[in-house]
């Protein structure tokens, strides 16, 4: 099992006490737009530049000396963002996976999409008369998004099925 998530306050304790196998990433888009929303303005490109060379590392030691030269260059000027990084046990776990799906989970994007498919269809209705009415509506909406995909084997997956079957 994995889990990708954004950095959520106690998620970690209460993914370790239900799923003790699992293993976690944390979302490296939302690492970096943390590390955006710290950095100055006149560093802000070099430091996302510099981030971005960890999650598009081809191997997990690339992507640690990645992490390593980040931490040497904006240490002294950015303690807290570094400090974070250095902390983090979670920032490589996508590593541990095959190459061909890295891209794939290194990020909570996919998640993300469905949940944007579920706000736009709620907010086409300005109010629902009950809970029931919404319900429908969001099942309505998760039934089409299977039916749509059911057969649809995500980008990498399909080439790596056996790899990921004798991992678990």
């Amino acid at each position: 099992l994995l889990f990708v998530a954004d950095g959520l306050v106690g998620l970690t304790n209460t993914i370790g006490d239900h799923f003790p196998k699992a293993k976690l990433q944390q979302c490296l888009v939302h690492v970096s737009r943390n590390i955006e929303a710290h950095v100055r303005t006149k560093d802000r490109q070099e430091a996302l530049n510099d981030f971005k060379l960890i999650h598009q590392a081809a191997t997990m030691d690339d992507a640690r000396q990645a992490l390593a030269d980040f931490i040497d260059k904006w240490q002294k000027t950015y303690q807290r963002v570094t400090g974070k990084l250095e902390n983090n046990p979670h920032l490589l776990t996508c590593f541990t996976f095959p190459a061909a799906i890295r891209s794939s989970i290194y990020s909570t994007n996919l998640i993300e999409s469905f949940n944007k498919k579920l706000k736009r269809q709620t907010k086409k209705k300005e109010q629902f008369p009950n809970e029931p009415a919404l319900e429908r509506v969001l099942v309505t909406v998760i039934r089409d998004y299977n039916g749509q995909n059911f057969e649809r084997t995500h980008r990498g997956f399909k080439q790596i099925q056996d790899t990921l079957e004798s991992m678990y």
